[in-house]
């Protein structure tokens, strides 16, 4: 089975460092160096793989862009790996190769697998890959809220059920309750507009409109209101096509067609075209009488009673009512009126879903009160596992006498849920605030980790809560930047002989100034610098052997060649091999 493990780093142009690459081992690896040796790039370059903040700052000066490249081993099926899939990249080998470079203006490009990604990927990639611990980190445990995320995560399943359900059930109460108050404030505001709309159709029905009735009454009102003037024309053009019977002997058209159309039938015989004339004709003739006959017809058929065309224009003053109101035809009002009827419907059933959504609120904030009772119980029962967990490891780390534990509470709230005969505040994740707590020493009060550790011991208490997910909930890589700042001698001994235990079942990077950690590590890297302040690719050295003791001769007594502090130094590196 593949392991995941951060293989090695290349950083070129960051901070100190000019160009070097950092290579890790499996198990423990121990990064060492005078103050300021640029020891700690290490971490910020892994922070940046990992989707931290860019920052022109970081790049070195002179340079126009600092990169870091990462190779991490990872099996294909992964979850990290599954995800950079599916974001276009690739192995190299059963390696992910990820980069990051930020430029001198600050803009930054992250690439995975050969392929260019957001920069939010990496961060997706990290959650499942490294667990970063630095002095920020350990602030960050002070929060909280970073306190209920631990113990959520230690509970797994426990908590992450009923919490799951929880959201669900939260996010629908949040959407419910806001529903409900934008329906009962605006109440009065829904009354009126249902009272225009009602208006509206109530009118529009009595007048009952069919559509394009205003067209036709339009063009009815336009002929009645000339009628006499159509009349006359209609008589005129008769006359003219079909004769004025008054007058025998008048000219009209239908007589001289008919009278070409005979001159034309006598010698037809004698040529195709004048017969083809002829043929001509006689379809004029019949148009003409067509056209007469429906003259005559039309004539007879005009009515010019004034209390018709009185009708007309009353009905078409009402339609105009309707379209000034409503829309710019008999057609739109129509339109206008239908979806008026909808819109009642749904304002007068809102009595109605006011109704349902009350009673859905109340069943969710039942609901919800149940899952904070479960959510509390799991919690409460984890805390418990957990601090006890917590507690043997410090023992572990010259801490014999120090007791951990959680405080679950409650805030009341009379808008709260409703549980044990009581009302208290809710949010995203339940009911419960939680708070690690530590009492140093026999007869000393818990009190906040905040308040009652010093910087040695929150380091420690840090450190014994990863061992302990690392037993329930592990990351296959462990960094941590200075995890043993202020603590000392034999503490400072069971602070490496912790770090190596838990490199047994993960990578450990460890960035320290103390002898007494390096020599638990199973790789010990050493960063210098050049005469020019810069550190190059030889830089970064392993150390074995006689250059390893001189190396811890150096962090024991700041000199390399005292015969005591190599006395001393093979002594710490003994001791650490016979625990291996």
């Amino acid at each position: 089975m593949v392991v995941s493990v951060l293989q090695e780093m290349r950083i070129k142009d960051l901070g100190v460092i000019d160009d070097a690459v950092v290579e890790l081992s499996p198990g423990f690896t121990a990064v060492t160096g005078e103050t300021g040796a640029g020891k700690t790039m290490v971490v910020t370059s892994l922070g940046l793989l990992l989707g931290g903040r860019a920052d022109a700052a970081l790049v070195r000066v002179g340079a126009r862009s600092a990169v870091v490249e990462g190779r991490i081993v990872v099996a294909p099926d992964a979850p990290a790996a599954v995800r950079a899939a599916e974001a276009g990249a690739e192995l190299d080998e059963d390696a992910l190769l990820v980069s990051r470079t930020v430029s001198a203006e600050g803009r930054s490009r992250a690439h995975v697998g050969g392929r260019s990604v957001p920069v939010g990927l990496l961060s997706d990639l990290g959650d499942d890959l490294v667990a970063v611990h630095g002095q920020t980190d350990q602030q960050g445990l002070l929060r909280p809220s970073r306190q209920r995320q631990a113990l959520d995560r230690y509970a797994g399943d426990a908590v992450a059920v009923p919490l799951a359900a929880w959201g669900g059930a939260y996010k629908r109460l949040r959407a419910v309750t806001l529903e409900l108050e934008e329906l009962t404030t605006r109440a009065r505001e829904r009354a009126q507009e249902a009272d225009l709309l009602r208006f509206g159709i109530e009118e529009i029905a009595a007048a009952e409109p069919r559509a394009g009735e205003d067209d036709e009454l339009a063009a009815e009102a336009e002929r009645l209101g000339h009628a006499e003037a159509l009349a006359s024309a209609a008589a005129t053009a008769h006359g003219a096509l079909a004769g004025d019977p008054a007058d025998p002997e008048g000219v009209d058209a239908n007589a001289l067609v008919a009278g070409a159309h005979r001159a034309l039938e006598a010698v037809r015989a004698h040529d195709p075209a004048l017969a083809a004339l002829a043929d001509r004709l006689s379809e004029v003739s019949i148009l003409l009488t067509d056209v007469a006959g429906e003259l005559a017809g039309y004539a007879d058929d005009l009515d010019a009673d004034p209390l018709r065309l009185a009708a007309v224009e009353e009905r078409r003053a009402a339609l105009t009512q309707l379209t000034r109101k409503y829309a710019d035809d008999i057609a739109g009002v129509l339109a206008w009126s239908e979806r008026s009827a909808t819109r009642l419907t749904e304002l007068e059933g809102d009595d109605d879903r006011i109704g349902e959504l009350a009673a859905e609120r109340d069943a969710l904030r039942t609901e919800l009160a149940g899952l904070a009772a479960q959510l509390t119980e799991a919690r409460t029962g984890a805390a418990k596992r957990f601090a006890a967990a917590v507690t043997g490891e410090l023992g572990e780390l010259a801490m014999p006498h120090a007791r951990v534990s959680f405080a679950l509470r409650r805030t009341e709230d009379p808008q709260g849920l409703e549980i044990d005969g009581g009302a208290y505040a809710y949010g995203p994740h339940g009911t419960d605030e939680v708070e690690l707590l530590l009492a140093p020493h026999p007869g000393a009060p818990p009190r906040p980790v905040a308040k009652g550790a010093s910087g040695g011991e929150l380091s420690r208490v840090m450190l014994a809560v990863e061992v302990v997910f690392a037993d329930s909930d592990p990351v296959p890589t462990y960094l941590f930047d200075e995890v043993d700042a202020g603590v000392g001698g034999k503490a400072a001994v069971e602070v490496g002989r912790r770090l190596a235990r838990l490199a047994r079942s993960a990578q450990v990077v460890v960035v320290t100034h103390l002898p007494q950690v390096a020599a638990f590590a199973d790789r010990h890297l050493v960063v210098e610098k050049t005469d020019d302040g810069s550190v190059t690719r030889s830089g970064v050295q392993a150390m074995d052997g006689e250059d390893r003791v001189r190396e811890l001769s150096r962090m024991l007594a700041g000199q390399e060649d005292s015969e005591l502090a190599r006395a001393h130094a093979e002594e710490l590196l003994e001791a650490a091999r016979a625990e291996a």
